[in-house]
């Protein structure tokens, strides 16, 4: 007579047979987690002998957790930016390794904020067990009404001691003084900016790099406004350079902006660097790319992203944080 194995109920009975954890079940079913792949191998193989599928929506209704994590990109002061701009490209993918190597998902969401109540509404929606935004925008009073009735939630920007949230960032202001210093090592003093001081980082940066000038050369810097998109940032470039401005020394506010400048400028025939030295700012792997490769301010985007996921799930435990702010690095290459 052929045996009949019978179906399991639930995962506990599934643990049992297998002579393991409830949890190790969990990861070996799920596959989130560290498990070895053997022992991830038997277990499913009984789950699938005894007709067993692991209700994972039921799970974390029962835990009252919903195995997710909101990474959430506010664009209140610049609602172009799109979630393919290579910076928040890189950042995610780094997010989303950390993340699953602690068995979360993702609910990534790029917001155009309306109203001051859309961050308070994606909370009270519980779709997700915690919330990283990349970037504060100009929305640093929303975050810090949520903040204080809101444990899990961390921030990639700039520091301020008046945030009632948790930072992880980059010492924009820092790193602004980096370029300018270096543009005057290398003899330049007909300087401009490009970018905008509407976010918190790109204030920092603006702030940096002119606080390291001379007087002289600080009144006469050009500030160019420009939208942080590669098309904003290269027509804002196009119109500077056509309206016959010449400077000896570019900092940007981003890579991409720093990039889009140097395409600009060879419409002009303005060559870099003879002409004029370009610096950007973040690193991201297009700057190692680009004709000619970029100087750039580098953050740790990587580091980032890990400390960020690290200081959330201390939070979701119920751990104090304190906001964490990583020293910039100059990356010198051919374009200055």
């Amino acid at each position: 007579m052929t045996s009949v194995i019978s179906p399991v109920r639930s995962i506990s009975d599934l643990a049992r047979i297998a002579g393991v954890s409830v949890s190790t079940v969990s990861r070996a079913l799920t596959g989130k987690g560290t498990l070895n792949q053997s022992t991830r191998d038997r277990i499913r193989a009984i789950a699938d002998d005894h007709g067993f599928r692991l209700n994972v929506a039921a799970q974390n209704l029962r835990l009252g957790r919903t195995g997710a994590v909101g990474v959430l990109l506010p664009l209140g002061h610049e609602r172009a930016q799109a979630l393919s701009d290579p910076f928040f490209s890189e950042m995610f993918a780094h997010l989303a390794n950390a993340l699953t190597d602690h068995g979360y998902d993702l609910l990534v969401s790029r917001v155009l904020p309306q109203g001051p109540a859309w961050l308070d509404d994606f909370v009270r929606s519980g779709r997700t067990d915690g919330i990283i935004l990349v970037g504060q925008s100009d929305q640093g009073t929303v975050l810090n009404h949520i903040a204080a009735h809101y444990r899990p939630m961390v921030v990639w920007g700039a520091y301020a001691p008046e945030n009632l949230y948790t930072t992880v960032g980059s010492d924009n202001h820092a790193g602004g003084a980096m370029a300018a210093k270096h543009l005057l090592q290398r003899g330049c003093r007909r300087l401009a900016w490009f970018g905008h001081a509407r976010a918190p980082e790109f204030a920092a940066r603006q702030a940096g790099f002119l606080s390291s000038l001379p007087d002289d050369l600080r009144q006469a810097c050009d500030l160019v406004p420009v939208h942080i998109t590669p098309e904003g940032s290269r027509a804002s470039a196009h119109a500077y350079f056509e309206a016959g401005h010449r400077p000896d020394g570019v900092f940007a506010a981003s890579d991409i902006g720093a990039i889009s400048v140097i395409a600009a400028a060879a419409e002009f025939g303005i060559r870099v660097p003879e002409d004029m030295a370009v610096i950007g700012f973040d690193d991201i792997v297009l700057a190692r790319l680009s004709r000619p490769p970029l100087t750039t301010v580098r953050q740790d985007i990587e580091a980032g992203a890990r400390m960020l996921v690290d200081l959330l799930r201390r939070r979701m435990a119920g751990v104090e944080t304190q906001s964490v702010q990583f020293a910039p690095k100059l990356i010198v290459r051919e374009s200055a």
